[in-house]
C-alpha cells in the first residue's frame, strides 16, 4: 500500500501561507477534529486521496490546535477540504463527501 502524502500541521500562520503560497502542486487542506464523528468517517478517504494522488500536496489541519487559522481560512463547519492553487481558494467542499466525488472535485484543477 502506498504511503500517505500529507502532512498535519500545527503551524502559524505565516507557515501556513507559505505552504499554500510556494506550492508548485495543488494543495488539498483538510480542516478537521478528532472529536469530529463526520471528520473521522473523512479521514480514510482523505488518506487514499493522498496516496494515488501525488500530484497534489496534502495538508491536515487540527481545528482544535490551530483555532486562529480555521478562522483566518473561514472555517466554520466541519469537516471542511480547501482547495488552493496558485496560493489562492479555488474550491471549498463542506461535510462528508465520496472518495469519487472529492476526488473528481480535486483532479478538475490539475493542469
Amino acid at each position: 500500500m502506498p504511503s500517505k502524502n500529507y502532512t498535519e500541521l500545527e503551524v502559524t500562520d505565516e507557515e501556513f501561507k507559505e505552504i499554500v503560497n510556494n506550492s508548485h502542486k495543488v494543495v488539498v487542506v483538510d480542516f478537521f477534529a478528532e472529536w469530529c464523528m463526520p471528520c473521522l468517517m473523512m479521514s480514510p478517504v482523505i488518506d487514499e486521496l493522498s496516496s494515488n494522488l501525488d500530484e497534489i500536496k496534502f495538508v491536515k489541519v487540527n481545528i482544535d490546535d490551530n483555532p486562529r487559522l480555521a478562522e483566518k481560512s473561514n472555517v466554520y463547519s466541519i469537516p471542511c477540504i480547501v482547495i488552493f492553487k496558485e496560493g489562492k481558494e479555488i474550491e471549498r467542499i463542506i461535510g462528508t463527501q465520496t472518495y469519487e466525488v472529492i476526488e473528481e472535485k480535486v483532479k478538475r484543477h490539475l493542469n
